[in-house]
């Protein structure tokens, strides 16, 4: 966990008015280049906590609105406590003569500066109320992280344990079958740990589908080429495809030509909650690169008694 008194968005490299979008964006890129992971740079864990810490607090809108009025004590400000009431117990404050320093910080209008008189703020608005009034921090929960899983096509069908590496740990993960490509995998407890007894983050692994030499995968549809002989085009036959789930047989109507669609329903990637995708077989006439006399006679006669011309419009 990050015990930097960084402000989060000087952390992230974002405005104060960065949208959600700005700020998961540069928490994403930041994140790659200083996961330990795949940075050994001494300091890259350090900055990884940090970042994480800072998107933890910026990427939830409610815990962003405290921190920008409470500035980096947010966290000691109790939780009834209203923003605006907090910035218009320190503009009084300040009109009734507080003391240097109590103005608006770096952090931003309602951020904190030195000498801003916590303590004192604190005293006005919860005498009584049992609020905290040190200037320890307490239990910090743990920041969220996440991580890329890359997995082939067919273990993402069938989905199963696996056994996966972040930050120097090792962590068994249950992978549910049919998982898609960029789909997140929560794993709760397993992110950034907190501090003085805080609970943990949770990690989220993102999941990468490789690229596979037969298999195309879109969405839960999964693409495949089925090779055909030019008779089984040309007169329809029940050939054998491969799936990830293993072999499987399709009808090749009479008549195919290389590019046609073979739809399988239901059987490409499976859907724990719902339909499962397709697997469509596209047809590819192969011809031999050799011909034995036999058969290259049988062609010469069917090219002499044939009339189909391919390109005549």
């Amino acid at each position: 966990m990050a015990t930097t008194t960084r402000d989060f968005y000087d952390s992230l490299g974002v405005s104060r008015d960065a949208g959600q979008d700005e700020i998961q964006s540069a928490y994403r890129k930041l994140a790659r280049t200083y996961h330990p992971d795949v940075n050994k740079d001494p300091g890259a864990e350090d900055r990884f906590k940090e970042i994480s810490e800072a998107y933890s607090v910026l990427s939830d809108p409610a815990t962003r609105r405290r921190y920008d009025a409470f500035g980096p004590d947010f966290r000691q400000v109790p939780e009834d406590v209203d923003p605006d009431t907090w910035a218009r117990a320190r503009a009084g404050r300040g009109a009734r003569g507080g003391r240097p320093g109590a103005g608006a910080g770096p952090g931003g209008p309602a951020g904190f500066g030195e000498g801003v008189g916590f303590e004192d703020l604190l005293e006005g608005l919860f005498s009584g109320r049992g609020g905290r009034a040190g200037r320890g921090w307490g239990p910090i929960p743990g920041a969220d992280q996440e991580a890329e899983i890359e997995l082939t096509v067919e273990d993402a069908y069938r989905g199963g344990r696996r056994s996966i590496t972040v930050g120097g740990r090792r962590i068994d993960v249950n992978i549910p079958a049919g998982v898609t490509d960029g789909q997140r995998i929560r794993l709760a407890g397993q992110g950034g740990r907190g501090s003085d007894g805080a609970a943990a983050g949770d990690l989220y692994l993102i999941v990468r589908i490789a690229p596979h030499p037969r298999y195309r995968v879109e969405g839960r549809d999964i693409r495949v080429q089925l090779p055909v002989t030019p008779w089984e085009a040309a007169l329809g036959a029940s050939v054998a495809v491969d799936t990830p789930a293993g072999e499987a047989k399709v009808k090749v109507p009479a008549g195919s030509s290389s590019g046609r669609r073979l739809r399988l329903r239901g059987r490409g990637m499976p859907n724990p909650r719902g339909t499962p995708g397709d697997l469509f077989a596209e047809v590819r006439i192969m011809v031999p690169a050799t011909l034995p006399d036999a058969e290259r006679q049988l062609f010469e006669q069917l090219a002499a008694v044939s009339t189909f011309d391919p390109r005549r419009r």
